[in-house]
């Protein structure tokens, strides 16, 4: 029964994943029929995905439609431009005499600027429901990862990070701003970190550090990897629950104590903890209770009596770790602040994207399977907080349909407004040939990059690396006094 529901919880999530996608196109193709209706333009069909309609119905005298190949959609203006290698053959009226320019131009715009109007109108709704953000704002520096550029540059754990490549940074991640997305959009052979680093005695010192980078290795068919220095962000290692004749148990851990020293020097994450660990080697733990008491014990981790022989399993202390980050809470920007994030967050891509140095390519963008997986995990968070999220994405999505759709390229509503202003000074169209041409070309660029992308999407979700295999709860044997 729990496996019935789980499948059908996830077909609920793709469907609505679908029905999202399909707003924003409607939406889109309303713009332009809408215009068209008001310009007086002859409307054939108004198709939602491509290809032959596998539904159809006229109404009003227009055909409405659903294509079986599903991505995008197109409201079929036969006075516009030659569309029909992409929308299929049109039913034209004798006599139909051709739209002026300005008709043209307003029509081919009404697409990205109802998009834009439904970005402010998801905008509006976050405004008033609110957008998950977590209170904690960390940029110290909790582990450097051995043999590391980090580690090589003279990084250290508990340095707190400023900037990066003169940019303010006060977070570990999100938003484009955190510390590994600047590190990820680095453009030098060299990356600035600006620290502050905290001594013995408590006075703190400015550095500029350069570290190199590194590219970990990916598969052919997978997008390659962003940069990464091999740093990890700073949290407490405070003992949530021991696990029952553990080491922990039998070494006197209790909940609620935090490990502030490994070996008599100062540790700034778990996962310090959790690797020493699985050496198996002993080891001295500085404690600190929540009265602030200062205590040491020896403790050598050891494997669960239930994990013997299994892949994976290494010896370990026998606690979880209390959770470290806050409260989820919910802040309310305004709706012109999300759309002004959104065009910034849009043009520091395209920015990275063309940049000599960068290491970001064509090939981490993403197409509608990588986007839908991506609104599918956050439709999924556990914390109930995803649809909020997905409201907000839909903010940051409908801005970019508008702009890029507003690109003076062949085939996008951009270039129809470029054509319908070029047509304006010369007072007449364009040879039709020499834009077959031109659409033809664009068109076959564009259904590559379509595919490229696709395969890049599919290759993320299903080409990764495999998941360590779970281990069960540990289970430590009873030692008999």
């Amino acid at each position: 029964m729990e496996q019935i529901t789980s499948t059908l919880y996830t077909i609920g999530i793709i469907i609505l994943v679908i029905l999202f996608f399909n707003l924003m196109i409607f939406v889109h193709e309303l713009g332009h029929f809408l215009a068209g209706k008001w310009r007086g333009a002859y409307i054939d069909r108004f198709q939602i995905w491509f290809g032959k309609p596998i539904w159809q119905k006229e109404i009003g005298g227009v055909k409405w439609g659903l294509g079986w190949i599903p991505a995008g959609g197109f409201v079929s203006l036969p006075q516009m431009e030659d569309m029909e290698k992409i929308e299929g053959s049109a039913e034209v009226p004798e006599g139909l005499k051709p739209l002026k320019a300005l008709d043209k131009i307003i029509i081919a715009a009404a697409g990205p600027f109802f998009s834009l109007l439904l970005a402010y109108v998801f905008a509006v709704i976050v405004w008033g429901v609110g957008k998950p953000a977590t209170a904690e704002i960390n940029t110290t520096i909790g582990y450097i990862m051995p043999n590391s550029p980090a580690a090589e540059a003279g990084l250290l754990p508990g340095d707190k990070i400023t900037a990066i490549d003169g940019q303010t940074v006060s977070k570990w991640m999100g938003n484009m701003e955190g510390v590994t997305e600047l590190v990820a959009m680095s453009e030098h052979e060299k990356i600035t970190f600006d620290i502050v680093r905290t001594a013995a005695d408590g006075t703190e010192q400015k550095m500029t550090i350069l570290s190199g980078y590194k590219v970990p290795e990916t598969s052919f068919w997978q997008r390659s990897a962003m940069r990464k220095v091999g740093i990890m962000p700073a949290a407490p290692a405070t003992i949530g629950k021991v696990v029952e004749n553990s080491p922990a148990a039998k070494a006197g851990l209790q909940s609620g104590q935090t490990i502030t020293a490994l070996n008599g020097t100062r540790i700034f994450t778990p996962y310090a903890i959790t690797e020493m660990s699985e050496k198996g080697q002993e080891m001295t733990l500085t404690l600190q209770a929540k009265d602030g008491t200062i205590s040491e014990v020896n403790i050598r981790p050891a494997i669960p009596a239930n994990w013997q022989g299994k892949e994976g399993a290494a010896p370990i202390l026998g606690v979880s770790w209390a959770g470290t980050i806050k409260d989820i809470e919910l802040e309310h920007p305004s709706p012109q602040a999300q759309v002004n994030q959104s065009l910034k967050w849009m043009g520091d891509t395209l920015d990275k994207l063309f940049a000599p140095g960068s290491n970001i390519g064509v090939q981490h963008l993403s197409g509608p399977v990588g986007i839908g997986s991506y609104i599918y995990k956050m439709m999924d968070a556990g914390n109930g907080m995803g649809w909020r999220l997905v409201l907000w994405f839909a903010v940051v999505l409908n801005v970019n349909l508008a702009v890029l759709n507003m690109l003076p390229l062949p085939v996008v509503d951009g270039g129809h407004v470029v054509l319908g202003f070029v047509e304006m000074i010369r007072r007449k169209p364009i040879n039709s040939k020499i834009l077959d041409s031109i659409f033809m070309g664009f068109i076959m660029l564009l259904m590559g990059f379509f595919v490229f992308v696709t395969l890049m999407d599919i290759g993320d979700l299903f080409g990764g690396e495999q998941e360590p295999q779970e281990l069960p709860a540990p289970i430590f044997a009873q030692i008999e006094p």
